[in-house]
């Protein structure tokens, strides 16, 4: 086995380019860069094309990510430790990250063509609970989710790759506005469900139905916005203790999926035979 070369200069082309995919400022996010072993080889799994796959020179890499670098013909190159330690400085010092080019941003239309039902996050904005929820998602067969006024610009956004493990490019994540996810709903006769503290249903009642949902969570502090309440077919609460004020919304939203997912498990197995 063949060990990775080492970049032990710091004008290799390579450093600089990682110096680009760091810059918080850049104008047009083309390429991002992705942490860890875990995350690294799942993005990889999704099909995200990488330049390449790095590692600090003080740490072996994970023989199962050189393994499937070597499978989907990934370069992988070490880089000495003191330019590494150059590179990150202040952040945090990935000792293992790849450079990668950032796929199509998801459509709306990518979560129709799935069967499963869908999360929508309105206002939500902590990233590292939409990244908990990305993981969730997928965990338990949602088709997709729709982020309205996340203050995302994209979800190549390293906050989020770093939250979801990587996973956020392995269901369709969609950037959308409030109006365009309630037109998407409609059209495609997706019954829209609000989870709400006062609901008409309890949690437990979402098993019942075959029918395909969306689940529209708020933010803690303000809950789904008007045009979602208008426009739903029904709202849901999860029974708590009264001197609780409110669930995380991450937790919500693995409450309500577990309850669908005999429904979901049925959708994507029936895909799959198909």
């Amino acid at each position: 086995m063949t060990e990775p070369a080492i970049i032990t200069n710091a004008s290799d082309p390579a450093v600089q380019r990682i110096i680009d995919v760091t810059k918080h400022s850049r104008a047009s996010i083309k390429t991002t860069l992705i942490e860890d072993t875990e995350p690294l080889m799942e993005c990889i799994r999704a099909g995200v094309q990488f330049i390449e796959v790095y590692g600090s020179s003080g740490t072996p890499l994970d023989p199962a990510l050189l393994d499937l670098c070597r499978q989907r013909e990934i370069p992988v190159r070490l880089i000495d430790v003191s330019i590494v330690n150059q590179l990150f400085k202040a952040e945090r010092k990935a000792k293992v990250f790849g450079i990668a080019r950032v796929p199509r941003p998801a459509r709306l239309a990518d979560i129709a063509e799935r069967g499963g039902d869908v999360v929508v996050l309105d206002g939500v904005k902590i990233v590292g609970n939409i990244g908990a929820i990305v993981r969730t998602s997928l965990a338990l067969g949602a088709a997709g989710i729709v982020l309205v006024d996340s203050d995302l610009a994209t979800i190549a956004d390293r906050r989020l790759l770093r939250a979801s493990r990587g996973y956020v490019f392995s269901l369709p994540v969609v950037l959308a506005d409030r109006e365009e996810a309630v037109s998407f709903l409609r059209d495609n006769d997706i019954a829209l469900m609000v989870l709400d503290t006062d609901g008409d249903l309890g949690v437990k009642d979402l098993g019942d139905r075959a029918d395909r949902m969306a689940l529209v969570f708020g933010s803690e502090k303000g809950g789904p916005s008007g045009l979602f309440q208008e426009a739903s077919a029904g709202t849901v609460s999860i029974p708590m203790l009264s001197s609780t004020e409110s669930l995380n919304v991450s937790v919500s939203v693995g409450i309500a999926l577990h309850e669908r997912s005999a429904r979901n498990f049925a959708v994507r197995r029936a895909a799959a035979q198909a």
